[in-house]
């Protein structure tokens, strides 16, 4: 499930916490790293409960149409086909899925705002009504409706709002977690079983063990942990025209990791190395971040 590069942000966030806390220790570091690589894959399960919660909100309001004094017959006699959809009926009574989201507590019931808004923008979809008034009746065309629906979270602001005040790391790791979702939404369509992804991506390509994601991040962590001081060292004697405390935390931790991945793993292309961690330096550091660590690691690296 984690990629590479996706390793290589949560090992740069580790190393900017470093910064931030000399004091860590390579253990509580390990552990940090441990519980945010589970928090990506609880953020695709949370994403997954999203099913069941949008077709309640959905029956909720079929329910109380139904109810008024005053209903029409369209309100008496509702298209059902969406809350009728079969892929949340697939994860409701799949025992591992529920097993796992029971223990996690994963759910959406706080929050029903998001919920209603949300439905609602799905409702004004033209894909949304052509499902609905669809002839079609299978598994792969329910499936196909959710690989609609997903994409629009990620221009959600609402949605962002309360990953923010989640304390797992989760706002900028809604893409990755989507694009895990559509793969299982494609296979559910196709009349899989959902199964839990594995943690590493090495571990559903089955890669040899000594290439494996895990080994990957605990050598590179445990290098950029160990040899953060000597790394710091390096950096300033290449940086004499500038104190150390005035280059900012993130590159800092953006160079110490590239430092630390070029030692881990001698194999690897040093431009390969620059290329990764200038590529994460655009997205988290500043707008003249980019060049900076692309210089310095260059001149580090050789």
């Amino acid at each position: 499930m984690l990629s590479r590069r996706i390793l290589r942000v949560k090992t740069f966030k580790i190393i900017y916490a470093l910064t931030e806390n000399p004091e860590m220790t390579l253990k509580e570091a390990e552990r940090r790293l441990e519980h945010s690589c589970e928090a990506t894959r609880d953020l695709y399960l949370f994403l997954l409960t999203l099913t069941g919660a949008l077709t309640e909100e959905a029956s909720r309001r079929i329910e109380a149409s139904r109810a008024k004094f005053t209903a029409t017959d369209e309100e008496r006699n509702p298209n059902l086909k969406f809350v009728q959809n079969r892929i949340p009926a697939l994860l409701g009574e799949d025992p591992d899925f529920q097993r796992i989201i029971k223990k996690k507590k994963l759910g959406w019931q706080p929050y029903d705002a998001f919920l209603r808004h949300f439905y609602e923008e799905i409702r004004e979809q033209d894909w949304f009504r052509s499902y609905m008034e669809s002839g079609e009746d299978s598994l792969k065309e329910d499936a196909l409706l959710w690989t609609r629906i997903y994409p629009l979270l990620e221009d959600s602001a609402e949605l962002d709002e309360i990953l923010e005040d989640l304390p797992l790391n989760w706002s900028d790791e809604l893409p990755y977690g989507l694009k895990t979702v559509l793969r299982t939404m494609q296979q559910l369509g196709e009349g899989s079983s959902w199964t839990l992804p594995p943690l590493y991506k090495s571990e559903m390509d089955e890669r040899p063990a000594e290439e494996s994601d895990r080994d990957f991040i605990r050598k590179l962590l445990r290098k950029a942990v160990s040899g953060f001081e000597g790394y710091k060292a390096q950096l300033a004697e290449h940086t004499r025209k500038w104190k150390l405390d005035r280059i900012c935390a993130t590159d800092l931790a953006l160079i110490v990791c590239g430092l630390a991945e070029a030692d881990a793993f001698p194999g690897t292309r040093k431009n390969i190395i620059i290329n990764e961690y200038v590529e994460i330096s655009k997205y988290y550091s500043t707008p003249e971040s980019s060049g900076f660590v692309n210089g310095l690691l260059d001149k580090l690296l050789k």
